[in-house]
């Protein structure tokens, strides 16, 4: 195994796949590997390219190699599946990926470090405890909406109907039953209420004390949480060749359907980090909402789009601007600067 140059590596949980290649593409290997030997067959080898797919536990296994002095490539799911032949299994996505990292123009997943894993996992936390409030309170309300106790939308208005399942002294047609399950699920909300904010305050704290972060923070738009989320979740602002890239990359970019010269463009793709991209057209929604009130900048690109097209399609055109915005400054290392708006 002298001769191997490239390895492809199908990970799992418990049995992987390596399939090795040499210069002129000849296969020299291919086995599979129990998961407390990989390692030690990895030390045995010459030091080679070595590509993985970018699922789940690659970036652990990326580190891990890196550590033996390999060069790792991590490769998109997607851009692998073209290059498995016929059916499908280990060997075959092994070989697949074999071939896929030697293709010219294939691009790759930037291998994230263990603190930046550790700072999504402050993300998806909150996520998760943001989704258990929303179904714990849609969940409140058809319960009481049965009982004829209907209160508007929103987390505000709920204090209302909280008073009428803790008022015990009057009788709201509400079965003892159903109020002390009621009861159970407004707790679940204030415990819920009290975690996200702890998790709220971290941010904040984090956010202060990263210099990345006080400048995204610069931009209309973006606050705490989305400038820490996108410093956490998005790879480096290098990765990417131009901002257009980087906007591609969290799917803020028009579906192409073009063909025999003729430009077809479709709604945005909605690609890559999905939580990066909910952030940014939330804050943008704020920035539009502020300015349909309040007015826009005379001149300025929001002011223009304002009397042309629907709030919606502003509100994604911004987080697209927003995005090119963002990989402009980490790539420069500035801070925002508002354009001069431009008089007709």
């Amino acid at each position: 195994m002298e001769n191997v140059t490239t390895v492809g590596l199908d990970i799992a949980k418990r049995v992987f796949h390596a399939h090795g290649i040499d210069n002129e593409g000849r296969t020299v290997f291919s086995r599979k590997i129990g998961r407390s030997r990989l390692l030690a067959f990895f030390a045995s080898l010459p030091r080679c390219l070595v590509a993985l797919e970018a699922c789940g536990g690659a970036h652990h296994w990326g580190r891990e190699l890196r550590g033996l002095r390999f060069e790792v490539r991590l490769i998109p799911p997607a851009y692998v599946k073209p290059f498995v032949k016929r059916q499908k299994n280990d060997a075959l996505d092994a070989g697949a990926i074999c071939t896929a990292v030697l293709q010219p123009g294939m691009r790759f997943v930037a291998i994230k470090s263990e603190e930046q894993q550790a700072g999504a996992i402050l993300f998806r936390t909150r996520d998760l405890l943001v989704r258990q409030r929303t179904q714990a309170v849609n969940a409140i309300r058809g319960h009481l909406a049965e009982f004829g106790h209907v209160a508007p939308q929103g987390t505000v208005h709920l204090e209302r109907l909280n008073a009428i399942v803790r008022d015990e002294a009057t009788d709201m047609a509400l079965p003892t039953a159903a109020r002390e399950m009621l009861r159970e699920m407004f707790d679940l909300v204030k415990g819920l209420d009290e975690r996200i904010a702890r998790l709220d305050k971290e941010i904040g704290r984090r956010a202060r004390e990263d210099e990345g972060a006080r400048r995204l923070m610069t931009i209309p738009g973006i606050g705490p949480i989305t400038a820490t989320a996108l410093m956490a979740l998005a790879p480096p602002a290098e990765t990417f060749s131009r901002a257009r890239d980087f906007a591609a990359w969290l799917g803020l970019t028009p579906l192409q359907h073009s063909s025999g010269g003729r430009q077809k463009l479709g709604r945005i793709s909605k690609m890559g980090e999905r939580t990066l991209r909910r952030l940014l057209i939330i804050g943008s929604s704020a920035v539009v909402q502020q300015a349909s009130r309040r007015g826009a900048s005379e001149g300025s690109w929001l002011q223009k789009m304002l009397t042309r097209k629907p709030r919606m399609l502003i509100t994604v055109a911004m987080a697209n601007k927003t995005a090119r915005i963002v990989w402009a400054l980490l790539t420069k290392r500035e801070d925002y600067r508002a354009p001069a708006p431009v008089m007709a």
